[in-house]
């Protein structure tokens, strides 16, 4: 900012002509913003990383903020703990936990299902352009408010007094952390005093909602400038104080904490106490408390760097004071105070609520607790916080009392200032109060759309600047887990187990997207009765996963489980009436296979959804021809270590997937640089969980292949397709040759008309390799004339074999049970590799 630049206009820095001139397109602005919705994703991630730059001291931005703070008259000690509240206020952990606690999602902006059930859709959408007109005593508040209106989607403008400038750095630092340029189109910070009326009548003028704070002159003028059915959210002044029993004001603990919340902030906040009550009737015990809490209160101040109050605060403090020593002429009052005054503590014999003139002056006074309700209850707009000094039952009784009168939140002496991640504020929630929830009731064309959203395009969420993490140093990303609660094991198909590590929000947030993504591929959740055939137990996922999927659908089930009897599962399946399958394919053809004369005859399975494997067409035109099978499509694409990462709708070929764009952003890079691949081009898959908690997952490359697909696709759905191409795994070296799992398996479906299981096994003696190619059947087959056909069909396998005589290679056919799997999930290994070292 030069100087003469003194607003801060949509990612500009300008002058007081320039901010008339716009004043005047405001609503223009506005309108053009909002036409480009903003995630709260979005948000969060640009609010972490300013967080984290205000916890470096070496940082430059926040070393230019501390230096501001001072210029501008705040004292050293303020600076400190308003820098410190800020980075708490806007890390990741306390953002995502006020947005589940405020708005239940998130991301609240999703137009999406809230009953799987039916074509209902909810979401919170922003109010539109939301005026702040901050207080200025309390550096933090408006920049503050600015980001719970960004959380919401809205267009913020907030006006700040004439000279600091706090607010105008913050969040113009703020937008800079934002890659996509949405956060700086949405905010506005003017700073012009109160009484350039003229411009706040502007900005109310234009306004969708004002949020408001001061006393009750200056919130009546405030509301008189808006418009009808503009909402005006008011913070009104509120007053606070302590309530102590017998037993705890003799409690030097309990002073302490009192004169704790005295010194912070100098009263300034809504929930510094500015009467201490006692429980009681007897004079003298409140005259002989306040000469204790004196004491306490006077080493307090001694040990902190107070801020001094400005002229006509001074005169308030002075003109209070005075008024409370007349009155101990009267026997109602007595004054204890620092010579300098730097402390005042006032008793009055009197019950009656009376705001303190603040800078560490509090009063103390009697309120027997059968008159809680007579003397609070006329108050009751103006109470908020009560630090309770009580026995346990004593408490639960007092603090009932208190809230019932009026108070909004009860604490303990020495934390009243302090709060919790997603805590209401004067009894409401903020973010409620910036958004406004809509819904849409459509019809059965919409039976497979969970969101309609998808309808329209994807979510704009980039990746952050990091380095890609392969699969092979997924711990890398395990730096952090202190959030987690929920560990699961990957089944170890693609390398050595791992667990991967989440909270209970990621795990149902998780849930709530597979349910979503099974919804798309044609489950019917009124209608379908459903099996879960998946592997569970020893930290595997799958089971547990589906399980929780259905529950989110509220579809019926009966979770079966994988289980070694197949036969007896298929009896099962007629015997309760199962029309859909949730299975693993191997496991689903073993069921199939041993059970087939009871699931031939009765043909009541009509879908199949998979998932953990890849499932050849052969057998599912198989299955399509001999059961009846109708759909058989994959239920989702996801790993353990990622979560759900894609979906299939209706019109999806075979390895074709819709990206969960609201909740991965996927890159497909060159196989050798990490570049983006060509257009059509096979690369790397490497995705960003934008909402994983328990462990960050950023830039992670899955360990799978596949390339974009172009153009829209029929299901009118607008998030990016991807076709999958198989595994890094699948890709192996062998006889100085590169040779492709899914090759071997082409061949077999096409030459041999196989449809089971098929596995590699790499080994090596006396200096030779040796990959041998298993496939299901009965052991005597023709395994000879079985591997000519593969070479005749696989050039780079004849050419490592027959002209390079590098490989040697067999067929050999083997029971099911004899195909090496993963012992957790029971999946199928493509490549046993055997020998010393992988090449």
């Amino acid at each position: 900012m030069t100087s003469g630049q003194e607003h801060y206009w949509q990612g500009e820095w300008i002058d007081e002509a320039e901010a008339e001139r716009r004043l005047d397109q405001l609503d223009d602005f506005a309108r053009d913003a909002l036409a480009r919705p903003l995630s709260a994703l979005t948000v969060l991630s640009a609010c972490d990383r300013l967080a984290t730059a205000l916890t470096d001291p070496a940082n430059p931005f926040t070393g230019r903020l501390t230096k501001r703070m001072r210029e501008d008259g705040f004292a050293g000690g303020e600076v400190t703990h308003t820098l410190r509240e800020v980075a708490a206020a806007l890390g990741r952990e306390a953002l995502e936990t006020k947005l589940m606690r405020e708005l239940g999602a998130i991301d609240p902006g999703r137009l999406a299902r809230f009953d799987l059930r039916r074509e209902v859709y909810e979401a919170w959408l922003p109010l539109g352009l939301l005026v702040h007109v901050a207080p200025g005593n309390a550096p933090a508040v408006g920049a503050l408010s600015v980001i719970e209106g960004l959380l919401g989607g809205n267009v913020n403008v907030v006006k700040t007094s004439g000279s600091r400038r706090f607010t105008h750095d913050l969040l113009a630092e703020l937008a800079r952390h934002d890659q996509t340029g949405r956060i700086a189109e949405r905010i506005v910070v003017l700073g012009f005093p109160s009484s350039r009326t003229a411009w706040l009548e502007q900005l109310c003028a234009a306004a969708d909602g004002v949020a408001a704070w001061g006393g009750e002159e200056a919130i009546a003028g405030i509301a008189a400038l808006v418009r009808t059915g503009c909402r005006l959210v008011d913070w009104g002044p509120k007053l606070s104080f302590a309530y102590l029993t017998a037993d705890a004001w003799s409690s030097p603990q309990v002073l302490q904490g009192i004169a704790a919340d005295v010194c912070r902030l100098d009263q300034q906040a809504c929930s510094s106490p500015q009467v201490v009550y006692l429980d009681t009737h007897e004079e003298n015990e409140v005259l002989a408390f306040a000469e204790r809490l004196a004491a306490i209160l006077a080493e307090s101040v001694a040990a902190s760097q107070p801020a001094q109050p400005s002229l006509l605060e001074s005169a308030e403090i002075t003109n209070t004071v005075l008024v409370t020593r007349l009155e101990e002429h009267l026997g109602l009052t007595r004054v204890h105070a620092a010579d300098d005054g730097s402390w005042h503590v006032l008793a009055d014999l009197r019950s009656a609520l009376r705001a303190s003139p603040l800078h560490r002056s509090v009063w103390v006074k009697p309120l027997p607790r059968e008159r809680i309700g007579e003397v609070l209850r006329p108050m009751r707009h103006y109470l908020q916080t009560v630090g309770m000094g009580a026995s346990r039952t004593d408490t639960a009784v007092l603090a009932t009392a208190v809230l019932a009168a009026g108070a909004q939140r009860v604490t303990v002496p020495g934390q009243m200032l302090s709060s919790y991640n997603g805590e209401p504020h004067d009894g409401v929630y903020a973010l409620q109060r910036y958004c406004r929830r809509v819904d849409a009731q459509l019809d059965g064309r919409f039976a497979t759309d969970a969101c309609l959203d998808d309808l329209v395009g994807a979510r704009d969420l980039l990746p952050p600047p990091v380095q890609i993490t392969p699969k092979a140093e997924f711990e890398r990303l395990q730096g952090d887990v202190s959030r987690a609660e929920v560990f699961f094991r990957s089944g170890g198909s693609s390398g050595a187990p791992k667990l991967s590590a989440f909270t209970w929000d990621d795990y149902h947030e998780h849930m709530r997207w597979g349910a979503e993504g099974v919804l798309a591929a044609g489950f019917d959740p009124c209608g379908d009765r459903a099996m879960n055939l998946f592997f569970g137990g020893q930290l595997y996922g799958g089971f547990l996963s589906f399980f929780s999927v259905l529950e989110q659908l509220r579809a019926v089930q009966l979770p079966m489980a994988a289980q070694d009897d197949h036969a007896m599962v298929a009896r099962a399946i007629v015997e309760h009436e199962v029309d859909t399958l949730f299975g693993m394919p191997n496991y689903l053809l073993r069921v199939f296979t041993e059970g087939e004369k009871e699931l031939r005859r009765d043909g009541r399975v009509r879908k199949i959804f998979y998932g953990g494997e890849h499932f050849p067409q052969r057998q599912q035109v198989w299955l399509r021809r001999e059961f009846g099978v109708e759909v058989i499509r994959s239920a989702a694409y996801g790993s353990v270590d990622a979560g759900p990462l894609g979906y299939q709708c209706s019109h999806s070929p075979a390895r074709a997937h819709h990206l969960f764009s609201g909740l991965q952003t996927l890159e497909i890079l060159d196989m050798e640089e990490d570049r983006p691949a060509a257009a059509g081009e096979t690369g790397r898959l490497v995705f960003t969980a934008h909402t994983r908690r328990g462990q960050r997952l950023d830039r992670y490359e899955i360990g799978d292949l596949g390339r974009w697909m172009e153009g829209d696709c029929p299901c009118g759905r607008r998030t990016p397709r991807f076709e999958l191409l198989g595994r890094f795994g699948d890709i192996f070296r062998s006889g100085s040759h590169f040779l492709n799992y899914r090759r071997f398996v082409s061949v077999a479906e096409e030459a041999l008309d196989h449809h089971g299981a098929v596995q590699v096994l790499l080994d090596e003696d006396a200096g030779s390799e040796r990959l041998t190619l298993r496939l299901e059947g009965d052991a005597g087959e023709q395994d000879a004339e079985v591997a000519k056909i593969f070479l005749d069909r696989y050039p780079q396998l004849s050419d490592a074999v027959v002209r390079d005589g590098l490989l040697r290679f067999d067929v050999e056919h083997a029971r099911h049970d004899s195909f090496e799997r993963t012992e957790a999930s029971g999946k199928l290994l493509a490549v046993v590799d055997r020998r010393e070292r992988n090449l």
